[in-house]
């Protein structure tokens, strides 16, 4: 793909192989879920699914019905649990696909009945303190009595709550997560003996052993990212899959004074070399990298990018460095330096440079980018 077009982003699928098997020991006995929604954070969710399920991951998380049926006409014959309720009209879908859909309201209840299945898993979900979706703890007893009522349609495989701090590590965050595990078990001891009971996203698994109960959902960190930076002391294990990469397109002299991309806003204090290359904010690199401090690695440098990230294209201040079109650039990702030292720019630079998280930084590497899945020994 490089050769089509002078920007691609490569997946290590050994990277994910090696990050669930790092998180199914640290979890055990309890089991590693691998969450693929959004593409698998923006990794390609056929290619994680299948490198996870052979690491040894019990099951999948997916956020969209159709993220589900897409995994199923792959191929993929492992568990896929939906994360949150979805419309009434995926019944059919989710009954026809085998997927185990998260249930909290009797009308989709009746609507999964009402698709004629036999001993279809659902799974609870909680609403413990994120008060973004789930039933309330004083209800879940009821809705569970529901779901009984139901059977042999339905059975109830699973209860689960979701955190809302578990990557913080600030006394009152630490507080509240304690206070979401007490409201669940209080919920459990309502309800029969179920198989999975679950609460740990990435940063649980990782920092919170008394969260992992029976499975834990793995996501970021399955990818090599951290869940943030209260729990950036616990993935030094964790490799990251994927780098951003390109290709100088063009390389030019800019005079001292001289002013660069829309806005005119970065003027040159001397002269200099410039490269530019083809990828933008339409493929996911954040406009205002520029001026919070975002640079790339070109010849084991960092050069620090100049002017404003355009749609298809940004510039890099290359110094007096010899640098030529067609040279490799890498914007996530690590390099040799001159010195044989490695010089890294990871998702979680980016994510501090601009006040968000690792999340949001792979999972917005746009998809007109090329993903080249690859393995660790091509390096």
């Amino acid at each position: 793909m490089s050769d089509i077009r002078w920007a691609w982003a490569e997946i290590d699928l050994d990277a994910i192989a090696h990050n669930v098997g790092v998180l199914r020991e640290r979890v055990a006995p309890a089991a590693v879920w691998a969450v693929v929604k959004a593409d698998g954070y923006g990794h390609g969710a056929f290619d994680v699914a299948r490198t996870a399920i052979a690491a040894g991951a019990e099951g999948l998380c997916v956020a969209l019905v159709q993220e589900g049926i897409e995994l199923r006409r792959a191929g993929i014959d492992a568990p896929i649990l939906v994360l949150t309720e979805q419309p009434i009209d995926a019944a059919p879908h989710i009954v026809a696909h085998r997927l185990t859909p998260t249930v909290y309201r009797r009308p989709f209840l009746d609507a999964l009945v009402a698709e004629g299945p036999v001993g279809l898993p659902v799974h609870l979900m909680v609403d413990t303190g994120m008060q973004r979706v789930g039933v309330h703890p004083h209800s879940a007893a009821a809705v569970a009595a529901s779901i009984a009522q139901r059977a042999p349609a339905l059975r109830l495989a699973g209860v689960y709550t979701h955190f809302a701090v578990a990557d913080e590590d600030h006394p009152d965050s630490v507080d509240f997560t304690d206070g979401q595990l007490a409201k669940l078990g209080r919920v459990l001891e309502q309800l029969p003996a179920v198989p999975l009971v679950h609460a740990a996203n990435s940063a649980a698994a990782l920092a919170r052993p008394d969260a992992r109960l029976s499975m834990v959902r793995a996501g970021i960190a399955i990818y090599g990212v951290s869940p943030g930076p209260g729990v950036d002391h616990l993935c030094d294990d964790l490799r990251p899959a994927m780098e951003v990469k390109a290709r100088i397109s063009f390389v030019k002299q800019v005079r001292s004074g001289s002013r660069i991309s829309y806005g005119l806003r970065h003027r040159f204090d001397r002269d200099t070399t410039v490269a530019t290359f083809p990828i933008g904010y339409a493929d996911g690199v954040p406009r205002r990298l520029h001026a919070v401090g975002g640079a790339v690695l070109i010849g084991g440098r960092r050069c620090p990018i100049v002017g404003a990230v355009t749609m298809d294209q940004l510039m890099v201040d290359c110094g007096d460095h010899d640098v030529r079109v067609g040279d490799d650039v890498t914007l996530i990702g690590s390099q040799n330096a001159p010195d044989g030292s490695t010089i890294r720019i990871g998702a979680e630079e980016w994510a501090a440079l601009l006040d968000t998280i690792g999340y949001e930084i792979v999972c917005g590497i746009s998809s007109r980018v090329p993903r080249v899945p690859r393995r660790s020994i091509d390096h």
